[in-house]
């Protein structure tokens, strides 16, 4: 895909809940204070799934909100490249929060979150919480997809003191 449009998808994504108020992260305040617990770890990772274009929104198969929650955590959907990828090198999560956008159930998002714990997919902090917050977002009256769910992952990451 095309840069620009993947930098488009994330900023879209990520105002989402701004454009589309709910009762929780509905300004840039709460979604990043939640994300940063020191001002020194105000460095951000994000990562978007389906990530389609015109030409491949056809290919893309039917997403579910666990699946959506467990891509995010693959290094592939990452938008920049740490020594999280790195096996030799322990990297763990400060803290996560998921944009679920599109048709969802809050019962399927509480069973993935159970799940992704229950298989350690997400490694954290020994000194924080370990937890994925999510936000649920409607999705863009104005765009037509083929998958009922999104997903934008924010995440303050200790893999990202390689990159510089």
């Amino acid at each position: 895909l095309k840069f620009d449009l993947k930098v488009s998808t994330i900023m879209s994504g990520s105002t989402s809940t701004l454009r589309y108020p709910g009762y929780m992260n509905n300004d840039l305040i709460s979604l990043i204070s939640s994300l940063i617990p020191t001002p020194r770890l105000h460095f951000l990772i994000s990562a978007y799934t389906p990530l389609t274009s015109d030409n491949t929104e056809s290919e893309v198969r039917k997403t579910t909100v666990l699946d959506v929650m467990r891509r995010l955590l693959q290094p592939k959907n990452v938008m920049v490249t740490t020594a999280a990828r790195d096996r030799n090198v322990t990297h763990c999560y400060v803290s996560i929060l998921n944009i679920i956008q599109g048709d969802v159930d809050p019962s399927e998002v509480h069973k993935s979150l159970m799940r992704i714990r229950e298989r350690k997919l997400a490694d954290f902090i020994p000194w924080g919480p370990a937890s994925i917050q999510v936000a649920l977002s409607k999705k863009s009256p104005y765009v037509t997809t083929q998958h009922r769910v999104s997903g934008l992952m924010l995440a303050n990451h200790t893999g990202i003191s390689s990159v510089g």
